[in-house]
């Protein structure tokens, strides 16, 4: 499959901007708010993490499970939803979006995930709700009109096999609802990826998209107990992954490992490995609080402060990298265009 979505970035340098969640350095994630920003400063595709709600409808929630994102604990009348279950091995306690209709969800209002850091983010909480992936569609494809070029959608399906075995699968509900909208081939600006494997090869026999398959260094497939992330990154992980996907999504440590002072080391081989064997590479997350960031590239020693993103990004771009996810778009592009 061509990668054809990646013509939308033919006409500036560098790799492609995927607002991940949103800007949602700026603003609370997975809100037409964090969207709408990340529009505005130039972001090539915006990312919703998508989850199911218990009439089978996808909203954009970065889990299923609620509490953090949203204002669900002042709800009393939710209070007894609350809830422990187990998600892809781990213990979760809080409200999940798989025991709410979609009416019941669009009564709560989003907040910041991470207001120890993003303090300034705290100021838009209530603003908005939780959005459907049709509003998605509806506000990218409005935009488009407003400024005249195309804006890209990078949808993740969130623990899609714990979903169906719950009979809210969310394979069928996406492909539909893109193809509803016009998304249906290789030349639509539309990525799909997914953590999982079996999902991604499900969907390899629904859609014509372009299909990525997500990786965390120290990890493997919810879905696939026995294998390793590590594994799938070597010649022939990548050439096993070839088969049913069209890119790789890595984290950072994957393509620029940290040594023991903290510091960016030298890159591994992944990039040059997976474009030999055709596939893209997509790195995740780019973010400009020093938390986040290299020794070297941090500004003083508040873990809030802004330190240098830029210079962090343009040391992977140097590797070759085709795209990358980051919360702070306006950086990004002053990154790499």
């Amino acid at each position: 499959m061509i990668l054809a979505a990646m013509a939308l970035a033919a006409g500036a340098p560098g790799p492609l901007i995927i607002a991940h969640r949103g800007a949602s350095g700026e603003r609370p994630e997975h809100t037409i708010g964090a969207y709408e920003l990340a529009i505005d400063q130039g972001a090539d595709f915006i990312e919703p993490d998508l989850v199911s709600t218990r009439d089978g409808v996808l909203v954009a929630r970065h889990e299923n499970e609620i509490s953090e994102t949203t204002d669900v604990a002042a709800h009393p009348e939710f209070a007894s939803r609350k809830t422990t279950k187990v998600i892809d091995g781990q213990s979760l306690t809080g409200w999940f979006t798989e025991d709410f209709t979609l009416a019941e969800l669009k009564t709560l209002r989003a907040r910041e995930r991470l207001p120890q850091l993003r303090q300034a983010n705290t100021a838009y909480d209530g603003r908005w709700d939780v959005p459907t992936l049709d509003e998605i569609i509806a506000l990218v494809q409005r935009r488009e009109k407003d400024t005249g070029r195309r804006i890209g959608l990078y949808p993740e399906t969130k623990h899609p096999s714990y979903f169906r075995t719950l009979g809210l699968p969310l394979e069928e509900p996406l492909v539909r609802t893109l193809a509803e909208a016009g998304y249906v081939s290789p030349d639509d600006p539309v990525f799909i990826q997914s953590f999982e494997v079996g999902n991604l090869k499900r969907l390899d026999g629904m859609t014509r998209l372009p299909l990525i398959q997500l990786m965390a260094a120290p990890a493997g497939p919810p879905d696939l107990p026995d294998a390793t992330y590590a594994a799938m990154s070597t010649l022939a992980g990548l050439a096993e992954i070839a088969l049913y996907a069209d890119g790789v999504g890595v984290e950072k440590a994957m393509v620029i490992p940290r040594d023991a002072t903290g510091h960016l080391a030298q890159p591994t081989s992944l990039v040059r490995d997976a474009h030999g064997a055709g596939l893209k590479v997509h790195v995740w997350t780019f973010r400009r609080e020093n938390y986040f960031l290299p020794m070297n590239l941090r500004a003083g020693d508040s873990p809030l402060a802004h330190g240098d993103v830029i210079a962090e990004i343009q040391a992977f771009k140097a590797t070759g990298i085709d795209g990358l996810f980051s919360d702070n778009v306006a950086e990004a592009v002053a990154a790499v265009r």
